[in-house]
């Protein structure tokens, strides 16, 4: 680069990036390639949060999330414009519920286990006769208004019953957010769902609704997609074209905080210097946030936004990953692999068999067989105080008790999530406006993340985008007040 080129990098508009999850890769990304001089700040030696790629007996894994949401387009577009788009995969076999002493399979006809339709229901005999009667009476109460927002499980249950929440409702929810059905805002984590509710005489009737739009939109595509090698892969990816569009991207770089400057620029403080710079995207979980925040905050009048971040509670969880001898295993893994209702009271509260469900995971080494297990969730994480032996032992004894398996792995990895996932309680959207209302007082600084809209990989795609968008335009503002002067 000559001396030229420097003087004219120096002189764009400078953005830091705060956390080096998906969020905040996405984010630098947007900016950088709208022409925005970037500097990604991680605290950890790696990029990706959430999303980590490692091994296991030599073999690639997921230790983290595993696949996207492929009916949202964000994931899928972010990997394609990332490099990765031949490597997407969708799963090659679907999933079941261990319940009731048996693994069943997942019924049809449902929008996040809220059945439209009985028949598939009764065929799975995920319920009791007395369960299934209990939800066929949705049909003859007069509407219930959800008001300005209600809990997902509270809900259903007064529709439907606590057996369809607890067997169907609670592990499928809980599977996104490791959350309390009970708890969880319906407005803000099944939006679609909330609709149906407050504009449908019969909660049946408006999830028959959405899925006939579904059908009308012909959404026959997967819905959900991987990435061979693993979506640990897709942070990687997306960092490697930051730096191809001139980005800077540092790992072990923790943020102390930030501070305005009287011109209206950002102060951003680091162990060992201070950056600055013209905007800021904090990306990083709710509680580092608030800290990251607060001085700028309080500052502006807009402590409001960090005592909401401040508030937010997460689950815990860990991913307990084992590698088999194929031959150990033959004919006991069927499938992509089961959830666990809470309700059943087992330890593990899903496993999945990746060798079955990656067709990548099982190609890397065909005399292997790969699966994981989770363990904890909010309110149940008192097993996660135990050591990682414990933890294996746990998941051994419930997958013997599923489905046989009474095989020594070759090889066990286990993966902490502390504090890994936020909660949506209710009321949730209220907060996320309220930080953002708040946040919006300091112009120049964004926040995004899973805190905000979805704890899914797409929702905070967009996230980053959305926080990504409302920086380059006030970039472009300050550079016209620039050009009046």
């Amino acid at each position: 680069m000559s001396a030229a080129d420097i003087s004219a990098d120096r002189s764009r508009r400078h953005a830091a990036v705060i956390g080096g999850g998906i969020s905040g890769l996405a984010a630098a990304l947007r900016l950088a390639r709208a022409g925005v001089r970037v500097t990604l700040l991680e605290s950890e030696g790696r990029v990706g949060g959430k999303l980590h790629a490692g091994e296991i007996a030599g073999m690639p894994v997921d230790l983290g999330a595993e696949s996207v949401l492929a009916r949202r387009p964000e994931a899928v577009e972010l990997a394609r414009a990332a490099g990765l788009g031949d490597r997407l995969q969708p799963p090659a076999a679907t999933a079941m519920l261990w319940t009731r002493g048996e693994l069943r399979p997942l019924p049809t006809g449902h929008t996040m286990g809220v059945p439209g339709d009985l028949a598939p229901l009764a065929a799975a005999g995920i319920l009791s006769a007395d369960g299934l009667a209990r939800v066929a009476r949705d049909a003859e109460l007069p509407h219930t208004d959800p008001g300005e927002d209600v809990a997902i499980g509270a809900y259903i249950a007064g529709r439907m019953g606590r057996e369809v929440v607890d067997r169907l409702v609670e592990p499928l929810l809980g599977g996104v957010y490791a959350g309390d059905a009970y708890r969880i805002s319906m407005r803000a984590a099944v939006p679609p769902l909330f609709e149906a509710a407050r504009t449908h005489r019969s909660l049946g009737e408006g999830v028959r609704e959405l899925q006939a739009r579904a059908a009308a939109r012909q959404q026959t595509g997967p819905v959900f997609m991987g990435i061979e090698g693993g979506i640990g892969r897709l942070p990687l990816a997306v960092a490697d074209a930051v730096r191809a569009a001139g980005g800077e991207i540092r790992t072990h770089a923790p943020v102390a905080g930030i501070a305005r400057t009287d011109g209206g620029g950002w102060l951003v403080e680091l162990e060992d210097e201070t950056l600055a710079a013209d905007a800021v995207v904090v990306a990083t979980p709710a509680h580092d946030a608030a800290r990251i925040i607060a001085r700028a905050c309080r500052a502006a009048g807009a402590g409001a936004a960090v005592d909401a971040l401040a508030d937010v509670e997460y689950a815990s969880m860990a991913l307990v990953t084992m590698a088999f001898r194929r031959s150990d295993v033959e004919g006991l893994l069927n499938g992509s692999g089961f959830l666990v209702p809470p309700v059943d009271g087992r330890k593990i509260k899903a496993s999945t068999f990746s060798s079955n469900k990656w067709r990548w995971n099982a190609d890397a080494d065909p005399d292997l067989f790969v699966l994981r297990t989770s363990i904890g969730r909010y309110g149940d994480e008192g097993d996660l105080t135990r050591p990682d032996a414990e933890l294996v032992d746990l998941s051994l004894k419930d997958l013997g008790a599923a489905v046989g398996l009474a095989a020594a792995p070759v090889e066990t990895r286990v993966t902490r999530w502390d504090d890994g996932l936020p909660q949506y309680p209710v009321g949730h959207l209220a907060r996320v406006a309220r930080i953002r209302e708040h946040v919006a007082r300091l112009p120049g600084l964004e926040v995004c993340g899973a805190v905000y809209d979805g704890v899914g990989i797409p929702a905070c795609i967009s996230s980053a985008h959305r926080a990504a968008d409302g920086l380059i335009a006030t970039l472009a503002e300050g550079a016209g007040d620039d050009e009046g002067e």
